[in-house]
């Protein structure tokens, strides 16, 4: 279990170190600005749909490496899915986060978001590795009304 709680750092400080997806793009359906305001960590998220298709997701923020390198994590794992898919990954990682450490994370559809498996048994940085996922259901939601 220790060899891959390593393995799961790494890939979280990867992401931390070189996030997928930063930079927000001028061209957007929806723009979100989420706070986590028990550690003040800030995710803007920028969404473009083409029909139900999630076409780009972009983002900017500052915060822990928790909650930047879930954004990154998830921004790769939404873009090029269908409303619908990326729907089952968002509920499978709500899930993973709610399972207070004892989760069984389905690989094929979380990918590199099982990393943040063990952040499920800490409750005060849940909010941290769920800000991102958030503004994602959040921008989804707006711009599936704006087309």
């Amino acid at each position: 279990m220790m060899q891959l709680d390593n393995l799961y750092q790494e890939v979280i400080l990867d992401h931390y170190k070189h996030p997928e997806n930063k930079g927000l793009s001028q061209i957007f359906d929806a723009q979100v600005h989420h706070i986590n305001p028990s550690c003040g960590d800030e995710i803007t998220l920028n969404l473009t749909l083409d029909g139900s298709l999630v076409k780009t997701v972009t983002w900017d923020g500052v915060g822990c490496s928790i909650s930047q390198a879930s954004v990154s994590i998830m921004s790769g794992l939404m873009i090029g899915k269908e409303l619908r898919a990326a729907q089952v990954i968002f509920d499978s990682f709500v899930e993973l986060m709610q399972s207070k450490g004892n989760g069984q994370p389905d690989e094929t559809i979380l990918e590199d978001a099982v990393s943040l498996t063990g952040v499920s048994q800490y409750p005060a940085r849940i909010k941290c590795a769920l800000l991102g996922w958030m503004a994602f259901k959040d921008a989804s939601v707006q711009a599936q009304k704006k087309n």
